[in-house]
């Protein structure tokens, strides 16, 4: 029996449609492998410096702080690393990070200061928690005073011991606390007390405030009124501070916990 035969020009056309396939068969394997490698690849990577060497209480909400963020990576796709080697704020191993974090200290040399600063100008994010924004009349490091937006405001007084606390909710369409009620209790911190008020400085955006009804707060060391802002950003820089960060309960409120996972996940997003 014959074979029916293929004109040239047929044969021609049937190459090329299928080349074309194959060709759009390998395009569309490389997107989707390029989607998958991109879904495994980190959102950004948070450095987080703390200190074993503080008051015991500090280094407990520390390790608080640590278990509860690692597990807030493995869920939300960013690397967390912590160490308390704060030689490592040094500007070439902090820049491939997106996020640093302070815990429970500060840095401890003019180089380590210095390297921040610069690694902050250059567009990092911070977040800082309690003693990491503490400043006074002896800090004597005014950019860092203005990088947290501070208005010139110092640590005036702190309540004694941690107590739990009302607070009011100053922003609800923020990404930190939209998913917020207006108040919520805190768990027992200490809170600190800055004067003149951060709300004073036009670049401080303060996000939930220490609610007056709690008054007189306190038993060895009081508070006894004022404006105290607890959480607050500096519009200017991709920066938050937190004054929650000292007494053993920090992390045993979701609210409270949500709060912080919507900061890192805020700042570290917008590397």
């Amino acid at each position: 029996m014959k074979q029916a035969t293929v004109p040239g020009r047929t044969r021609s056309r049937i190459y090329l449609v299928a080349g074309f396939r194959a060709q759009l068969v390998a395009a569309l394997l490389l997107l989707f492998w390029n989607m998958a490698t991109r879904a495994q690849e980190p959102a950004f990577k948070v450095l987080t410096f703390y200190s074993t060497e503080v008051a015991p209480d500090r280094v407990h909400t520390a390790n608080d702080a640590l278990a509860c963020f690692r597990e807030l990576a493995a869920k939300n796709n960013f690397t967390f690393e912590a160490t308390t080697d704060w030689t490592k704020l040094d500007k070439n191993d902090l820049r491939s990070y997106g996020l640093i974090l302070w815990l429970n200290n500060i840095p401890q040399t003019p180089e380590q200061s210095r390297a921040f600063k610069k690694c902050m100008e250059h567009g990092g994010g911070w977040l800082g928690f309690h003693v990491a924004g503490y400043n006074d009349e002896t800090t004597k490091w005014p950019w860092f005073v203005d990088f947290m937006g501070g208005a010139g405001a110092v640590f005036y007084t702190n309540n004694g011991p941690p107590l739990p606390a009302k607070l009011t909710v100053d922003d609800r369409t923020h990404p930190v606390t939209r998913q917020l009620h207006a108040n919520y209790a805190a768990p027992a911190n200490e809170w600190y007390l800055w004067k003149p008020s951060p709300r004073s400085n036009k670049n401080v955006h303060v996000l939930v405030t220490f609610d007056p009804s709690n008054y007189p707060v306190g038993v060895k060391d009081v508070i006894t009124g004022g404006d105290l802002p607890v959480v607050w950003a500096n519009t200017k820089c991709r920066v938050m501070y937190t004054i929650m960060g000292h007494g053993g309960k920090i992390y045993s409120g979701a609210t409270q916990n949500m709060l912080f996972a919507n900061a890192i996940l805020w700042l570290g997003n917008q590397e």
